[in-house]
């Protein structure tokens, strides 16, 4: 498949500039024009492109002083030979500028300035005249080194995420405890347990428990037990023999095995059937795993980190699940806050989704409007981080600037009201009244059917039955 890009291209004949940008256009690329390299410096600093076409030889500005200015301006800085695929010194991954990659073309080339060209970050130089079909493969080769180093510097950013801990945004005083109880118990290999509600980051927790271990270096294995039916489960954990049962027709290692070494992470613990927990406490108990349709133990070594949004106390109480198995896993308890009792973290979660989501979507976004921010801090967020995340990265989408404003910024899809200048009472008040609105027209569309309602507002189930009792909307 051709990849297409966003081509800026500047030349200071007209009819060159035309009959080049038509060609490129009907190559499916998106084309904007300059004669002006002035012009053209402007166009940079207010968007992105992927490529920028550049003729040397211009009035007011030669290509070369162009490119000059260009990586002089860049945080990547200069050196950057190849079309800047050196980060060396390129500073936080958020703040790493997205330079486009720089052809140049010339009618007269030399070696030396092809040299300077290459030394100032171009990829490639174009000697004129050229024939269509050479732009052509030099415009795709270029859009292909665009498109990789957009692919490293995300892997990067996921890689050194802010504040060093391992991808955990937030200084307030409860997540700083999460953090440092973290650091602690990824120098021992106890059990723990990691509790909190849905979207709060627990899995985030159990990955940097395992990377600050001794045993980073082996297999992190996690598994969603909700997320695989109960009669695949004890497949998937112990694993079992050909022939074990109807359509085992291989031998297969369970994720216990799997993980041996290293540490297996159990999302939604709450979830496992009484069975399949009777098994598990004894995995804990002997450090031993017996694959279905086996009569043989395997012995394995690993860390079991499990995590739960449920009270899994209460489901002691209940009956729900065993006593035994829960003192078994909650050997170090780490408590998640949700997000509505740290809201100092606001800021910093919103600086950081959107540097994250306008890096990956190539948008131009300095800053969220200050009253926005503060709507954002009064907001409630059942879903915790992941529904900030979200709502983040549809306003990084839906901006027109680069300023988000008020219009870009929803909420269970609907706006929220602008907070400047509103005391937090009032814009809370607001905010509520959207959601309820949002809410009872979506269960009306639904026609009382709350799986549809969730799904109308792209939300979770859980999430819906959190606001039908928080505005008493139930019937």
């Amino acid at each position: 498949m051709t990849h297409r890009g966003s081509i800026l291209l500047i030349d200071d004949e007209d009819k060159i500039l035309k009959a080049l940008g038509r060609a490129l256009r009907d190559a499916g690329h998106t084309v904007v024009e300059t004669t002006s390299p002035r012009q053209g410096q402007r166009l940079l600093a207010e968007r992105n492109f992927d490529v920028l076409l550049v003729d040397n030889m211009m009035p007011e500005l030669s290509g070369l002083e162009l490119i000059r200015e260009l990586v002089g301006a860049s945080p990547e800085g200069r050196g950057a030979g190849g079309g800047g695929s050196s980060d060396r010194g390129a500073g936080a991954p958020g703040q790493i500028e997205d330079r486009p990659q720089i052809v140049m073309m010339t009618a007269h080339a030399t070696v030396e300035s092809a040299i300077e060209a290459m030394k100032l970050g171009a990829l490639d130089y174009l000697q004129k005249p050229f024939e269509i079909d050479e732009l052509l493969v030099v415009v795709r080769r270029a859009l292909d080194h665009q498109r990789l180093r957009s692919e490293y510097r995300y892997m990067v950013s996921e890689r050194d995420e802010q504040f060093d801990h391992y991808g955990i945004i937030g200084r307030s005083r409860a997540m700083e405890e999460v953090i440092h109880r973290a650091e602690l118990v990824a120098e021992t290999k106890s059990t723990v347990l990691i509790t909190g509600e849905t979207g709060t980051g627990k899995e985030l927790v159990a990955r940097a428990i395992h990377a600050r271990s001794a045993q980073h270096d082996m297999p992190l294995i996690k598994v969603n037990c909700a997320a695989i039916p109960e009669t695949l489960l004890e497949s998937e954990l112990f694993g079992h023999v050909r022939g074990a049962f109807t359509g085992a027709t291989a031998t297969k290692k369970g994720k216990f095995a799997l993980a041996d070494g290293g540490t297996i992470f159990l999302d939604e613990i709450g979830t496992m059937s009484q069975t399949l927990q009777s098994k598990l406490l004894r995995v804990l108990q002997e450090r031993e795993v017996e694959p279905l349709g086996s009569e043989r133990t395997e012995k394995i070594d690993l860390r079991v980190i499990a995590a739960t949004n449920r009270n899994l106390r209460q489901m002691v109480a209940d009956g729900k699940f065993q006593e035994d198995l829960f003192y078994r896993l909650n050997v170090i308890p780490i408590e998640i806050p949700p997000l509505r009792e740290r809201r100092d973290d606001i800021p910093a979660l919103v600086e950081h989704f959107v540097q994250k989501h306008a890096q990956r979507t190539g948008r131009r976004i300095e800053k969220i409007d200050d009253g926005v921010l503060a709507g954002l801090q009064a907001y409630d967020w059942p879903g915790n981080v992941r529904e900030l995340e979200n709502t983040i990265e549809r306003a990084v989408v839906l901006s027109t600037g680069p300023v988000i404003t008020a219009r870009a910024v929803s909420v269970l899809g609907a706006t929220v009201p602008q907070a400047s200048g509103l005391p937090s009472l009032k814009l809370r008040q607001n905010i509520e009244w959207v959601e309820r609105e949002t809410i009872r027209r979506a269960l009306e569309n639904a026609g009382g059917v709350k799986k549809d309602a969730a799904e109308l507002m792209s939300i979770s189930q859980r999430a819906l039955s959190y606001y039908l009792a928080k505005y008493r909307l139930e019937s």
